[in-house]
């Protein structure tokens, strides 16, 4: 819904984008195995930078995209990392770990999304980090529990178990308690700054943006 308050060009862009995230994020989480359809993904990514015509709709949109609004290959790159990480199944030990994931997964969306506003400043382009990390990390406390019954765990470690939550418990019988709900206001309190910090870039934004994002 909010992508029809953003204007049409940049709406149009973001499909685009869109769809290619969904794709790779399936490709990870859908497939037998992740890892091949990493690889497959690292190759349309190549081929989106090089001199051949994609032979599906999705890229040649994208590949549109990248030639219109000079998307780096280094943020896409830094996308399909952070897939790479959850097909390992990484946990991370501290804030720091899980704000490494989260640059990768949804900071660089955030700067994606600022390039095909055309923001260029690179303190605009760090808030539009911010505001995608700050997404994440409220995804992240959202689905603790469905990410606890495929396996995973997002929530720092090091803050599990100074709340006294034991993770393999969590893992194997995933329900609320006091101390996870700690841990999870813990980081919403983290996601609360970040969407303040946030706010003075989405301030700075083209006004015909401003309203979607």
């Amino acid at each position: 819904l909010a992508s029809y308050l953003l204007p049409e060009d940049v709406r149009d862009a973001a499909y685009a984008l869109y769809a290619c995230c969904l794709e790779a994020d399936d490709a990870i989480d859908v497939v037998a195995d992740p890892f091949v359809g990493l690889a497959v993904f690292e190759s349309r990514l190549a081929s989106l930078y090089g001199k051949a015509e994609p032979d599906n709709a999705i890229d040649r949109a994208l590949a549109r995209v990248i030639a219109e609004y000079g998307l780096p290959k280094t943020v896409l790159e830094a996308l399909l990392q952070g897939f790479a990480w959850d097909a390992q199944e990484r946990s991370y030990k501290d804030l720091a770990g899980v704000y490494g994931y989260a640059v990768r997964v949804a900071g660089s969306v955030g700067i994606m999304m600022a390039l095909l506003m055309r923001v260029r400043d690179s303190q605009m382009l760090a808030r539009a980090a911010d505001l995608g990390v700050a997404m994440q990390l409220t995804n992240i406390a959202r689905d603790v529990g469905e990410d606890a019954r495929n396996g995973r765990i997002y929530l720092p470690m090091r803050w599990l178990r100074e709340h006294g939550v034991d993770t393999s418990r969590l893992l194997n019988k995933t329900e609320y308690s006091s101390q996870l709900g700690a841990v999870v206001t813990r980081l919403l309190n983290v996601a609360d700054c970040l969407y303040e910090r946030a706010d003075c870039g989405i301030a700075k934004l083209p006004s015909k943006c401003r309203p979607g994002i």
